[in-house]
């Protein structure tokens, strides 16, 4: 592939999405930048902006196709729409799942579906899956967004053994707190239930729900997380399936699979550390 490349970015209204489309732009690449709603990216020479909602298979379809044909080619997706969901289980109702999952888990899937065909006949191509850190482990009241981000990591690594012999290269990046309206803006709150008040308290600080803008925010800068990504996608020599990006990222996810080591120590007839040292 050139240096200079077509990207997709979905989400690039706003947060890490934004920050990616500008990242990308000021390399020189050209960018499709998909947006559900009103946006107020800058207008450029080399911006091509797309209104996609998508849970809308075919629509991510048409817009994939269309952006191809019309540029040429379809060098780097990046799928980073989405949204999360405050809610214990017992609180979320099947609205508030099936769209949650129709976007962050079946909206990647339209549009790494729709693309793989781009680039296969071009010879190569870059997905990359905006996932998080808590597609490592679980937090309460997160357990639906932690579920479209496990499933999404799940057929995202079965992809990219299937399409590496395309030429395709896969990526997962798992992102820690990013410092964005992510959780203000992007977050949806499932109706609170008195029994779990307490639990946000330990939580949040707060048993109300949604949360007051002031109380959010901290993290990397989606700045930072977009050069990271960019810098990634770059370097042809690095192969990582998962791309840990921001400050807190690896000490969140060592301590997710520190924790299932744990439980699976428990077994018996688990190989444990001690008793690999050992050498019986």
């Amino acid at each position: 592939m050139s240096t200079r490349q077509v990207w997709m970015i979905t989400g690039a209204g706003r947060g890490l999405g934004r920050a990616l489309t500008l990242a990308a732009l000021a390399e020189g690449h050209t960018v499709v930048a998909t947006v559900r709603g009103e946006h107020t990216l800058p207008a450029h020479e080399q911006l091509h902006v797309r209104h996609l909602d998508v849970r809308d298979r075919a629509m991510a379809t048409a817009v994939v196709e269309t952006a191809a044909s019309e540029l040429g080619r379809l060098d780097v997706l990046v799928n980073n729409a989405g949204y999360g969901l405050i809610g214990a289980i017992e609180e979320v109702d099947e609205n508030e799942a099936r769209d949650l999952l129709d976007t962050d888990l079946l909206g990647p899937l339209w549009l790494s579906q729709a693309a793989l065909p781009v680039m296969r006949r071009q010879g190569g191509g870059h997905i990359v899956q905006i996932s998080t850190v808590g597609a490592a482990g679980t937090m309460p009241t997160l357990g639906l967004y932690n579920a479209a981000k496990w499933g999404l990591e799940g057929w995202s690594e079965a992809m990219a053994a299937e399409v590496a012999e395309f030429g395709v290269r896969t990526t997962i990046v798992e992102p820690g707190a990013i410092d964005t309206e992510w959780g203000a803006g992007s977050m949806h709150f499932a109706t609170p239930a008195p029994a779990y008040d307490n639990l946000r308290v330990r939580l949040f600080g707060t048993a109300e729900v949604p949360w007051p803008p002031s109380g959010t925010g901290g993290g990397t800068s989606s700045t930072a997380i977009a050069a990271a990504v960019l810098s990634h996608v770059a370097d042809h020599s690095d192969r990582r399936l998962r791309l840990l990006v921001g400050e807190d990222a690896p000490g969140h996810v060592r301590a997710a699979l520190d924790r299932r080591i744990e439980d699976y120590d428990l077994d018996p007839r688990w190989p444990s550390a001690a008793t690999d040292e050992a050498g019986t």
